[in-house]
This record gives structure tokens, sequence and C-alpha cells, in this order.
């Protein structure tokens, strides 16, 4: 079905209380394994409905954040969605101490019971109040950010369209256009500081009543990390700073003398003298040259990128009163399927729409119809779907860029390798702050300029002042709204560089072990697949050595 023909009905949260709560006396009382799974599939069935018209909802209170009618539903579910946390974890409880526990292990997997340990050890109903809170917040910073006017040549434009001017060839404008964008950034600091610092001490006593010393394991907990925790984290995030930090700072001297400039400050974002590649076509030529590469790519990925097409599940050009960012979702009364949110905005970004979210779309779509505990995967195994999906369309990137093809492929390869320092040092900020409640902005600040040192020690923000002060975090829309979750970016870059590794060997191969890692979803842990299909996981001293080398290689470095 097409998207924009999908009914709408706001959910009656306390009715939805009621039958968790009916479901779970019947799961209790249930006679036979066959009738406990029976009971699960129809609550599971219920409770898509209920996720169905809340994602709804909340895509089209994204697509237009001024339209007053799904403005004042997605209110609704700030409010009412925690209403129903205790009686689904009571559900939950009820299906993890069931007597046909066994059976229903054979049925749902493993790591779904895992799961439901840390859904039961990270939930007390003291928290709703502060829940409800914390999605007002969240809100509340989206609109914030979503809403900022900045005027620009006669227009007034978003964060998300000042991009295109931010990334222009030329560099006064683009120091013309950063300058706008910190001093919007810089007139809405009161605000962004009052914000974060409500978020840091609610998320602190919701961890407090749970028993927890900090927020910190609370956040792991809350993002499902079901086969690792902050020590392993961290050997990777020093990992990064002996291994991947070096080689980050050879590939910026290195754009550096291609753009022909004596030093690179902030706003040197571009990495070739003509610009960065832009793609070439309409948005909507975009699309369908998407359409043509995914059709040659294997015969899974045509069969998904026409039904997108066909059922309208994108929403990806950008007008100034829609959300920043981009995302996939997925709505389980049609057909489970995939849906993509983006800011297409006339750069490179564009192309990545269609690789990056169509990777986690694709993944979605191989696995729509499993049980949705078949498909509870970590972020770190989710963006590695998105992160490879990257590498693995290179071959047709001359559909987008023409001949500058192989500019973009080198940026790709060199952003990949960049990126990971910046990821590290957004989580290691994260660990800091929630392990330091009590800091007050201007300390958050300055420890981020300290992990600047550490992390870019070549980044130069000249005389900027809301950067040199500190300011950078406060435009990483992740940390307001979904703490803990950037490592797993970084995570899934370094596994999606080994696909890259294995891809330049044997195309085929590769594809044929990303295809099986999509397929096997969350049927196990993250570890254990990814020695499944053959990779290296990123938790071991000397994990990056062989991913370096290739990557130095790969760039001539």
């Amino acid at each position: 079905m097409k998207f924009s023909k999908m009914p709408y009905e706001r959910v009656d949260y306390k009715k939805y209380v009621e039958e968790i709560k009916a479901y779970t006396e019947k799961l209790r009382k249930a006679a036979t394994k066959e009738e406990a799974f029976d009971i699960h599939k129809k609550m599971t069935d219920i409770s898509g409905h209920v996720s169905t018209m809340g994602t709804i909802a909340h895509i089209r209170h994204d697509i237009d954040t001024e339209d007053k009618f799904y403005e004042g539903e997605q209110n609704y579910y700030d409010e009412v969605e925690p209403t129903a946390s205790e009686s689904l974890v009571e559900y939950k409880k009820a299906l993890y101490e069931s007597k046909f526990k066994d059976y229903l292990i054979e049925k749902l997997g493993p790591v779904s019971f895992k799961n439901m340990e840390l859904e039961m050890r990270s939930f007390d109903p003291k928290m709703i109040p502060l829940m409800q809170e914390e999605n007002a917040l969240r809100t509340e910073y989206s609109k914030l950010i979503a809403t900022a006017k900045i005027e620009w040549e006669g227009e007034e434009l978003n964060f998300s369209l000042m991009a295109k001017y931010t990334s222009d060839k030329d560099r006064e404008v683009r120091k013309k256009a950063y300058k706008k964008v910190t001093d919007k950034l810089m007139e809405m600091r009161p605000k962004l500081d009052e914000i974060y610092d409500k978020m840091v001490k609610n998320r602190t006593a919701q961890a407090k009543i749970l028993g927890y010393s900090t927020y910190t394991q609370l956040g792991y907990d809350r993002m499902g990390r079901n086969d690792y925790g902050p020590e392993e984290v961290k050997i990777f995030r020093e990992e990064v700073k002996k291994k991947i930090v070096p080689l980050a700072t050879k590939i910026n001297e290195k754009r550096r003398e291609r753009l022909g400039l004596d030093h690179l400050y902030f706003y040197d974002t571009i990495n070739f003298k003509e610009g960065d590649p832009e793609p070439i076509g309409t948005p909507e030529e975009i699309l369908k040259n998407g359409q043509k590469m995914y059709a040659e790519l294997s015969p899974e990925t045509k069969e998904f990128f026409d039904y997108m097409m066909e059922n309208e599940l994108f929403d990806v050009y950008g007008r100034k009163t829609k959300r920043q960012g981009g995302y996939m979702t997925s709505i389980y009364d049609h057909d489970n399927c995939p849906f993509i949110f983006a800011n297409f905005n006339k750069t490179e970004h564009d192309v990545n729409v269609v690789t990056h979210e169509a990777g986690h779309a694709f993944q979605g779509y191989v696995t729509r119809k499993y049980l949705p505990e078949k498909n509870e995967i970590g972020m770190e195994t989710a963006e590695i779907h998105s992160m490879s999906m990257e590498f693995f369309t290179l071959p047709w990137m001359d559909l987008f860029f023409g001949e500058r093809a192989g500019d973009y492929r080198r940026l790709q390869m060199e952003g990949a390798v960049t990126f990971i320092p910046y990821g590290c040092m957004v989580d290691e900020f994260q660990h800091i702050v929630y392990e330091n409640p009590d800091m007050t902005p201007e300390e958050r600040r300055q420890a981020w300029m300290k992990l600047e040192k550490e992390y870019r020690p070549d980044r130069d923000y000249a005389d900027d002042e809301f950067f040199t002060t500190g300011g950078w975090w406060q435009r990483q829309q992740h940390i307001y709204s979904m703490p803990f979750y950037y490592i797993d970016y970084c995570l899934a870059q370094t596994v999606a560089l080994q696909f890259k590794a294995l891809m330049d060997k044997d195309y085929k191969d590769a594809w044929d072990r990303y295809l099986k890692l999509c397929k096997l979803s969350a049927t196990d842990f993250y570890s254990n697949m990814l020695k499944e299909v053959g990779l290296k996981v990123p938790f071991e001293e000397g994990c990056l050595d062989e991913t370096v080398k290739a990557v130095s290689k790969d760039l001539g470095l």
C-alpha cells in the first residue's frame, strides 16, 4: 500500500494497556507450549498495530513539523507511550518465566530472551513521569533544530538546506555560510544548554531509581547491548586513537595538498578544488537511477527497490518545515514494509540516502516476514547493513556523478575513515557527561575541546566563537536524542571497511557474506554473527591492523 493511502487513527492507550494485561494472564495460564506461542503471536499483532499508528503519526509529523494535527498526535504519544511500559515489562516477564520457556526460546531465539532481561532490569513504574518528560525534551529539541530559520541571500533556510552552502566549492561562501550557521547556534545556545542539562539530570534520575550508579549502564541496556559493554567499547576507542587517528590525519594532509591550501580550517569541508562531486539530475532522477542500480546489483535488491518505489515508501525531498536528518523505519500492519525519511539538499548526501538508508531498508525488507524477535538487531549490527551498502554500490556511481564518479569513490573511502575518530569522540564525550552528571554547560564544552585534541588534533576552528568554545557537539542530534547510539556507526564502519577489502578481492563472495549477515538478522549475538560470515570482531587489540593496511593501500597512503 502507498504510504499516502495508509489509514491513521489515534491509539487508545488505556485500551491497549488492558489488552496487554489480559494477554499476560492468558500467557500465564497457557496449558500447552503451542497455546503459549499462539497467545504471543496474537499479542505481537496487537502491539504491531499500536506501533503502526505511532510510526505513521511520527513520520507525518517529521514531514511537516508545523502540521498542527500530527504535532498534536506526536505530543499525545510522547505522553502516553511510557504508560504502557509497566504492562509490557510484566508481559515480557510472563514470557521469560513461562514454564514453556525452552520451546519459546526455540521459536523466538536466544537473543530475544537476553533482550527481555535488559528490558526488565531497565524499567520501574516510578520512572514513567521521567520517561514522559524525556520524550517531551526530545521533541522540543527536534523542533528547535527543525524550525530554526537562517537568513541566506534573501531566503529563510533551515540547517539541512544550509549544507549546500557550507560545502560550496568557493571558500568564502563556505566561510560565510558557516558563520550564519554558528551565529544561529550561538543564539540558540542557552536553550540548547537548558534542554541538554534537563536531559542529563532526567536520565540520571531514571538510573538512580533502578539502582545504577550512573546512567551509562542503563543507556547500554536501553540500546540492547546484549553482547558487550563499556569496557569492550573502551578497548575499541583506544585502538582507534592508536591506529585510525594517524591515518585520518594523513588523509586530511592529502586533502590539503589537493585543495592547494596552506592550512585547513573547519570550513574547508570540501575534498577537491572544483568542489565535491554533486549528483547530476533531479531528485526524481536520482531515485530512478537508484532503481536501475539495484536492478543490476542483485535479484534481491531489484525486488526490494521496485517495491519501495511502487509503494511510495520514500520521503526524501528537503522542505523548510521538515525535520532535519534521515532514518529508516518499518510499518508493521503494511507487510512490515520499510520507510525511508531523508532531506535531499543537492549534495552527495542525496546519493548516500539511496545507499545508506536503503541498506537499512533492504535488510528490513528481506527479513520482513520474520517474527519481530528475530529482527531485534542492535544498532551496531543495523549500521553494518547500511554502511556496507555504501561500498557495495560504488561501482554504479557513474549513474549519479558522471565523470566525477572516481572523485566520489575517493571521498567515500576517505570519509569512512575520518568519521571513525569523530564518532568515537562523541561516544567518549557521553561517557564523561553521564559519569559526571553535575557538570555545568561550560565544563561539558571544555571536556569536548580536550577530546578534540585526542581525536582530531589537526582540527582548526579559526576564530569561530561557537566552535572554539566547544560547541560542535551541540549540533549532533544523537547526543540529545539517542544517547550512546553513535559508537554503533564506528563499530559498523570498521566492519564495512572489512567488506570493502573483501569485495576488492571477490565481489560476489563479499556480497554473499553480506546477504547472509542481513538474513541472520538477530538470530544470534553480534560477535557470533560476525565470526559466522568470516569477519573480525572490533573488541580485540589489533582488530584494526588489517583494515588500516587495506585502506592505506586503497588510498595510496
